[in-house]
């Protein structure tokens, strides 16, 4: 990168700024939870999607309606359903009788965030209806071309998989996604912080003015994150991990490679990379550092990593091979 390009030390003050607003926001409503406020926070930040997997109720609606608000974004909830069709998240076209022609109603997928609830409960058909809108930003209704606003975040819940009246996603469809995030139950001290959140009322109360940024702000963090200077060994060393995963017996022991049925595409590399400079935007830093390739590894790459039917038998996770491949790859 040219050095000329390099973040100002203006720019990273007027960057952390914004971020402590957010983050400020978040924890104003949202108990515990930090995995999953650094994952929303990096998927702002880098443009891109989160998968959400856990059971029901961990406040993962309100985690994504709080960044919403925080942002001053607009925010749509689509509850998925074996029964719903592409038609309900994009859009279809009505006929209208008074005027003869058909009238265009855009879907609740256009907005600046979205909560897929249970994405996992939709039909294959349904699923699919998201893929153009995640990768090109834009939806076809009608033969006309509608884009996507600006920032556009997708945050899809998933139930886990061994859930009753549950589809699993495709790769093709989990790829889309930045990062994938377990969302783990509180601590028992944060459960009781919950329930006192709930009496004074704090997880309904709006946010302020002052608490909030705007769009124009998150659009300028999303312009800084990619000015954020990248090593040609950073580089090489993101590229040396994406290839571990395609061929992991060169790498980690043969005891743990045999499960691996398919590595991290292209996409997974290039994940790592905008995660990567995300993070270190939002600590303060105008370059990378080895620490953030490796800070959200599991997030990045879980459900890039495709492991065969053996691994499942074995109840060995793609964690566990991720691990070893971070500890064999040399640090830069």
């Amino acid at each position: 990168m040219n050095q000329d390009n390099r973040l100002s030390e203006n720019e990273l003050a007027a960057a952390k700024k914004t971020i402590d607003k957010i983050s400020a926001a978040y924890s104003r409503k949202v108990v515990g939870q930090e995995e999953l406020k650094t994952a929303m926070e990096v998927a702002l930040i880098a443009g891109g999607h989160v998968l959400l997997e856990s059971v029901p109720g961990l406040a993962k609606t309100l985690a994504a309606k709080t960044l919403a608000e925080a942002a001053n974004g607009s925010f749509s909830r689509i509850q998925c359903t074996p029964d719903l069709l592409p038609s309900d998240i994009i859009g279809t076209q009505i006929y209208n009788y008074n005027k003869g022609n058909f009238d265009t109603k855009i879907g609740p997928v256009h907005a600046n965030f979205v909560l897929l609830d249970e994405i996992n409960r939709s039909s294959a058909k349904t699923q699919s209806a998201m893929l153009e809108a995640m990768q090109e930003r834009q939806v076809s209704v009608g033969g006309v071309v509608y884009k996507m606003p600006e920032p556009f975040v997708v945050l899809a819940t998933q139930n886990p998989i061994e859930q009753e009246g549950t589809y699993e996603l495709p790769e093709a469809q989990l790829d889309r996604f930045l990062l994938k995030e377990i969302v783990e139950y509180p601590t028992r001290e944060e459960e009781m912080q919950i329930l006192n959140y709930t009496l004074g009322g704090m997880t309904t109360a709006p946010l302020s003015a002052a608490d909030k940024v705007s769009v124009e702000e998150i659009l300028q963090l999303q312009q800084f994150a990619k000015r954020i200077a990248v090593d040609e060994s950073i580089k090489n060393y993101i590229v040396n991990i994406v290839a571990a995963t395609r061929n992991p017996r060169a790498v980690i022991d043969s005891s743990l490679a045999r499960y691996v049925e398919y590595g991290v595409s292209p996409r997974g590399g290039i994940a790592l990379l905008q995660i990567a400079q995300a993070l270190a935007l939002i600590n303060g830093r105008a370059y990378v550092t080895p620490d953030d390739v490796k800070q959200l590894r599991h997030a990045a790459l879980r459900h890039r990593i495709i492991l065969n039917f053996e691994a499942d038998a074995d109840d060995v996770h793609a964690e566990a091979i991720i691990d070893a491949i971070f500890a064999k790859i040399q640090t830069p």
